[in-house]
């Protein structure tokens, strides 16, 4: 199954939290209007500071914010920043393991172009997109189900 880190999962939270104020924002001040525990986002905010997603400023009204608008960050990017790079097999380029039967494997090679798909598709998608009031109607949970 491919599955993603849950430190990913609350990267996307906390950069969608970074949106909602134009100032700095604080790791105590994510993790109290979140609810992810605060040293979980500080490691969080620190692996997206090293992918330069967002921006760090030091001192007494120092925090973090977004390097960038959330529609100019797309999806994959901040899978890449959490997890390492997109590789559904050891055979994908990229991929930090290697395969062990690579030069007898009858499918050698062919899982490139579904990783690059899964790549391409990411990549459309923003983290505006994964706002919930940017949910397409398609996709939301009526009402009386989520009861």
């Amino acid at each position: 199954m491919l599955r993603l880190s849950k430190l990913t999962d609350y990267a996307v939270v906390v950069l969608v939290r970074l949106d909602a104020g134009s100032q700095v924002q604080t790791s105590p001040g994510i993790a109290a209007t979140t609810g992810i525990p605060e040293p979980t986002v500080a490691k969080v905010l620190k692996s997206l500071a090293a992918a330069s997603l967002v921006t760090s400023q030091r001192g007494a009204r120092g925090g973090y914010r977004l390097s960038r608008r959330l529609e100019e960050i797309p999806i994959g990017e901040v899978i890449a920043a959490m997890d390492g790079p997109i590789a559904l097999a050891s055979c994908v380029d990229g991929s930090p393991t290697e395969c062990e039967s690579l030069s007898l494997c009858p499918v050698r090679g062919r899982w490139d172009p579904v990783n690059d798909a899964i790549e391409r598709a990411l990549a459309g998608i923003s983290l505006a997109d994964m706002r919930a009031a940017s949910i397409p109607p398609a996709f939301r949970v009526p009402a009386a189900a989520a009861e």
